[in-house]
């Protein structure tokens, strides 16, 4: 059997920058070399914001050299032959989209007028292609068939503008761009053809993850096969490049000086390229991200039945909030539309790269789906300071308890009942925050790599519920909801008392007070866990660096999805809404002159303001800095909002 040997190592540099065109030698930039050796390097000073990376300048995409000081693009030009357009700064070999957009009374309104690619060659911008702005996407793909090379031309120019926008794009219309450009690529006559139809391939790459659960996968199956046949084809040659993707065809012994592969053993065959910068085109049922890493995919091709075996290897990107728990390697298969491993096997490099080799296929699509593990910044263990105010507290609201039960005959049944009961909510609370706010099992180390090749589930690697994180979370989250709770039933009692001065609070109140007063909570608690908590993911409901309720997503932005601002914020947000309506009618009804009254004694302006001061605090009010702490970013204003909020809630029911 003839049996060719390819051996590509994948720098760090495919995975960390886009492809660009090397202008010297027409050939793609990054390298593709053995693996990494220890070298030494001087230290360059990189100009227009290069970045420097081993000794490397690392730069923009407008900018190339060695120390990024070569323009590498069109500057901005105006056309005024046939109608006035604008085209932007744009790098060198990429599409530049007008200025000028479509009228609003056209089919396309809103859409750019015209492209214009940046030339090569003369670092200027081509003759302007401008759109039909009444042309659709499937009115292009009626007509693609039979269509004339002229036509042809015409057609590949207007969908490559079509899709111009990736915000606008729907699945309907991927699909009938995927559809248009299969057929253009199947029978490129012409370089420009080619060069749009790529282009367009790489826009539909840009759409939003969410378009492609509705697109037909068959139609993107077919385009990428197209590609693969495009990389190996004869005549024309050039390497097409844009910004989600690159297709090149290698011929012979031109291999080895543009892409330097270490070991093929047999220079005659032409080996094609293409390269995705990411995962749009194949789907996956068994492998479903979470996360927005990116997962490029690499196609290998050989011209005739040959079969390869394909060893490359990456180095993942630096990231302080995310580590490498394990990966795979593995191919797609058309056959089952999906990642498989057959015929892969992983190790890791000296050099903590993932090295991957895949034997006996004759081309293929490959990819190292890795799954991570975020790196937590676990909160410290209590304070002193902490752990004693809580405890100051606790003894306060002991002793309140107690002397309200006490002294309950000359206060009346319902005042009692209702401090009482916020009383031991929130001493429950305080001795859990304690004792549990801390999570005691915690993920600091990365986990080994596993041995075997297996997909994972997802680019985020759960651990299993452990420890008593969660029942420490859903009961804070259950008794301090209870205290705001039973808060607002005393605010309640309180506008009863002023409604009915003469009668008093009603019978009623104190039986409908207790099923509501711990009842409410539960039934959010419950919500909450039923709704977010699995044992195999446990971070839907709580966080992982204390045990609180989940509120952060993998960005580590607050998310409205999270049980923490449904099952917390918005609950305790209509509770101090409430309460804050019944301390204005209080504060109102103390401070004027009541008319009923004979005495002309007015109560001192002091005392009003005490007793409402008072009301406020039982009602929880001082939680209303919460709300400012969530929303403000000005680090000295949040210690200081901080320490007042800390004081307040000390003393809430002092």
């Amino acid at each position: 059997m003839d049996y060719s040997l390819l051996l590509l190592i994948f720098t760090s540099a495919v995975f960390e920058q886009t492809w660009c065109l090397n202008n010297s030698n027409n050939s793609i930039s990054t390298t593709f070399s053995p693996l990494p050796t220890t070298v030494t390097t001087q230290s360059l000073l990189c100009e227009n914001k290069g970045i420097t990376q081993n000794g490397i300048c690392f730069c923009p995409d407008d900018w190339t050299g060695t120390t990024c000081n070569i323009p590498n693009f069109c500057p901005e030009n105006t056309f005024t032959a046939t109608m006035k357009l604008t085209f932007p700064k744009t790098v060198l070999g990429q599409f530049a989209s007008s200025v000028e957009r479509c009228p609003s009374e056209t089919t396309n309104a809103g859409m750019h007028h015209a492209s214009a690619l940046c030339n090569l060659i003369t670092r200027l911008f081509s003759t302007p292609k401008i759109l039909n702005c009444s042309l659709t996407l499937d009115t292009i793909h009626t007509w693609i068939s039979g269509a004339t090379l002229k036509k042809k031309q015409d057609l590949s120019s207007s969908t490559q503008i079509l899709t111009s926008i990736p915000e606008r794009l729907t699945p309907h219309n991927i699909t009938n761009a995927a559809k248009i450009t299969q057929a253009l690529l199947s029978d490129p006559q012409t370089t420009d053809i080619a060069v749009s139809a790529v282009a367009t391939v790489s826009q539909l790459l840009s759409a939003s993850h969410e378009k492609y659960s509705s697109v037909d996968h068959e139609a993107i199956s077919q385009l990428t096969q197209t590609l693969q046949t495009l990389s190996l084809r004869e005549k024309p040659n050039p390497l097409l490049v844009q910004p989600n993707m690159a297709v090149q065809s290698l011929k012979g012994e031109t291999t080895i000086k543009k892409v330097q592969l270490t070991s093929y053993k047999d220079f005659s065959k032409d080996v094609g390229f293409v390269l995705y910068n990411n995962d749009q085109f194949f789907k996956s049922k068994s492998f479903r991200p979470s996360l927005d890493t990116k997962r490029r995919v690499i196609s290998a091709n050989l011209q005739d039945n040959s079969e390869i075996e394909v060893w490359f290897a990456v180095t993942s990107s630096a990231d302080s909030t995310l580590s490498i728990n394990d990966f795979a390697c593995v191919f797609w298969s058309y056959e089952k539309q999906d990642w498989i491993t057959d015929g892969c096997t992983k190790t890791e490099s000296p050099s903590g790269g993932l090295v991957c080799k895949c034997e006996r296929h004759k081309n293929g699509n490959f990819a190292i789906l890795m799954a991570y593990d975020i790196n937590y910044q676990y909160s410290e263990a209590l304070h002193w300071i902490s752990i004693s105010g809580c405890a100051m507290s606790v003894v306060g609201l002991c002793v309140t308890a107690l002397y309200q039960i006490i002294t309950r005959k000359s206060r009346g049944g319902s005042p009692t009942l209702l401090v009482v009961n916020i009383c031991i909510s929130m001493t429950v609370f305080y001795l859990l925050f304690i004792f549990g706010i801390n999570n005691p099992i915690q993920h600091v180390h990365v986990a080994k790599k596993s041995g075997q090749n297996i997909v994972p589930e997802s680019d985020h690697h759960k651990y299993q519920d452990e420890g008593p994180c969660t029942a420490f979370t859903a009961l804070l989250q259950y008794f301090l909801l209870a205290t705001f709770t039973w808060n607002s039933l005393y605010g309640l009692n309180v506008f009863l008392l002023f409604k009915n001065s003469v009668s008093g609070t009603p019978s009623w109140f104190p039986k409908v007070s207790m099923p509501v007063g711990w009842g409410v909570p539960a039934v959010i608690v419950g919500i909450s866990l039923g709704s977010t908590y699995h044992v195999d993911e446990p971070l839907g409901y709580r966080q992982e660096e204390f045990c609180w309720l989940a509120s952060m997503d993998h960005k580590q932005k607050f998310s409205i999805k999270k049980p923490m601002f449904w099952g917390f914020v918005l609950p305790l947000l209509f509770m101090l809404i409430s309460s804050t309506a019944i301390l204005l009618h209080f504060s109102y009804n103390i401070c004027r002159t009541n008319p009923n009254l004979n005495s002309t004694r007015r109560t001192p302006l002091k005392k009003k303001i005490l007793s409402s001061f008072s009301l406020a605090v039982m009602l929880g009010l001082s939680w209303v800095l919460g709300y400012i702490l969530l929303i403000t970013q000005e680090k000295n204003l949040r210690l200081i909002l901080s320490v007042v909020f800390c004081l307040l809630n000390t003393t809430q029911v002092g």
